[in-house]
Parts: structure tokens; sequence; C-alpha cells
């Protein structure tokens, strides 16, 4: 009897939260929402006025502005699908770089920024441990040197 009682107590939860049919709301597409709207003003402190659509900055897909402070020339490199492994010379020493795909090719001059260093870093797609490889953020090919 007592699963009798719970099972349609269960069952009227259910239907009353399927009550809500989605096609019951409006659609807004999403170039006319407002970031405003996605991120409600409870982030705010107390007391900070409201901000209005016209100065919040603009969503981006694009990366952070990082500093690329290291330069090298490219020894070699290794494409694997939405990466490339980049061997590069920096005065009299030799080291791997991980980065998102680029194309590169050996003595191209490579700027990137400090990114994170690990070591014995096993590579499963090239089954390969690289000793010490560095993963940066951002990487591009300059002229001159």
């Amino acid at each position: 009897m007592k699963h009798s009682a719970l099972l349609t107590v269960v069952a009227t939860l259910i239907l009353t939260a399927c009550d809500k049919n989605p096609a019951d709301e409006p659609f807004v597409p999403a170039s006319q929402v407002t970031l405003s709207e996605v991120t409600p003003a409870l982030n705010l402190p107390p007391g900070h006025p409201a901000v209005e659509p016209d100065e919040q900055p603009p969503l981006s897909d694009e990366p952070p502005n990082i500093e690329m402070t290291q330069r090298g020339t490219v020894v070699s490199s290794i494409d694997i699908p939405d990466f490339t492994y980049i061997e590069i010379k920096q005065g009299k020493e030799t080291r791997w770089l991980a980065a998102s795909a680029i194309n590169v090719k050996k003595g191209d001059i490579l700027q990137f920024d400090e990114g994170s260093t690990m070591e014995n870093f096993n590579s499963k797609v090239l089954d390969r441990t690289f000793p010490i490889i560095t993963f940066v953020n951002r990487a591009k090919t300059v002229k001159g040197k």
C-alpha cells in the first residue's frame, strides 16, 4: 500500500512538472539577447549601479591578450589534429612546444608566450614521451630575427 501511495505522489509530481510546454515560451534569437539577461545583476556588488547593455564588453571567442615574449627558430614540427608539436632552437638550446594547430616549417621564426611546462609528458597520439615540453597559449610565425 505504501508503494502505491509513493508511486501516485511521484507520478503527480512528474505530470505537474511536465505541464509547462517549451513551445509556449516565445523564441528570442541569440542576437537579441543582452549580456545582462545572460549574466544577472546578482554578480554585481551591493549598491553597484546597473550596467547598460551598451556599456558591456562584447563577448569574444578571441583568447585574452597574452604577451608573446619568447622567440625561437623552428627545427622541426609534428602536426596532429588540433595541435602542432614544434621543436625550436633558442640560442644554443633546443626545446619542444605544443600549440594549437599552426603552419610552420624549418627555419621559421616563431614568437610565443611563456606557456606552461610539463616534465615527462606522454603523447598517446604520437606514442612518445617528451622529457620537457611547454604548452603555449599563442604562437605565430614572424619575419626577421
